[in-house]
């Protein structure tokens, strides 16, 4: 029987969501390792879901235990940057091959993993987010245990093309803040996933730094709940992304959203905007 370990990297989680976060993992027939605790908070930071030291010590606690095979985000917040230079990743790079789930503010620990470990990762819905639901979590949960080749559709190609690459991403304003990290590194030659959620349009143009798009080979576009008048937004990144000349494919269902599809990331992948669609291989 494989093992799930829980974990909370960013915001404090409630004690109604992390008991509903545990009933819909032992529903999947898995051991649950719970490092989460309910309600915990850092002292001086209320928004976070403990020290620094204390959330890098659970979550590597979590990867480094033999019997795991995935570690999961429970939910979002703030705060998974701020402990990133804490973790030890020559221990867990020791630790093998482990699957690591989350999304929102958890983006920067995808893209430490892929840096540091060279490990793909699944970019989901999170069992204590507020957005959990059924669809979303039955998407997580094949393909943490079923893996293999994923299609994902979208409803509209702002700018049409092809393109191969590496799949990486995640939520925008996470990865303007991460610009310059050795983690983050550049988006040359990859296909960007992005979405994000509550950021105004002109907050939204601030974020899509040109340098950081040299030579990206497509980008493809997910949710954008509360960011504005969806017009506005289509707007923006047709004028900010169709100048890199390079296809652009939107509407795909991931981010803050319910029953958001789980995007691999750190695999390689072919964005077809022909067929509005971006297909990955096993992650």
């Amino acid at each position: 029987m494989n093992t799930v370990a829980l974990v909370a990297p960013a915001g404090p989680v409630a004690p109604d969501l992390l008991e509903r976060a545990l009933a819909v993992l032992d529903g999947w027939g898995v051991r649950v390792r719970n490092l989460v605790t309910p309600g915990s908070r850092h002292p001086a930071a209320p928004y976070l879901a403990d020290t620094d030291a204390a959330r890098a010590k659970l979550f590597t606690e979590a990867w480094l235990d033999p019997a795991v095979h995935a570690v999961l985000a429970a939910r979002g917040g703030y705060g998974t940057q701020r402990m990133l230079d804490l973790l030890d990743w020559t221990a867990l790079r020791g630790a093998g091959a482990k699957m690591f789930a989350g999304s929102s503010d958890v983006t920067a620990l995808h893209a430490a993993i892929h840096w540091h470990l060279g490990l793909p990762t699944l970019l989901s819905p999170m069992p204590a987010g507020d957005l959990w639901d059924d669809v979303g979590g039955e998407r997580l949960r094949r393909a943490l245990f079923t893996p293999g080749a994923v299609t994902v559709s979208g409803t509209e190609a702002l700018v049409p093309g092809a393109a191969r690459g590496r799949l990486t991403g995640g939520n925008l304003s996470l990865l303007a803040s991460s610009v310059g990290t050795p983690e983050q590194g550049s988006a040359r030659n990859a296909i960007v996933a992005l979405e994000d959620v509550a950021e105004p349009v002109y907050r939204l143009d601030r974020m899509l730094r040109a340098g950081w798009f040299d030579g990206v080979a497509g980008v493809v576009l997910g949710t954008w709940t509360r960011c504005g008048e969806p017009a506005d937004v289509r707007a923006l990144m047709l004028d900010r992304l169709s100048p890199l000349g390079v296809p652009v494919l939107a509407g795909v269902p991931f981010g803050h959203v319910v029953g958001s599809v789980t995007v691999p990331l750190g695999v390689e992948a072919v964005l077809d905007t022909a067929n509005l669609r971006v297909s990955t291989h096993a992650a």
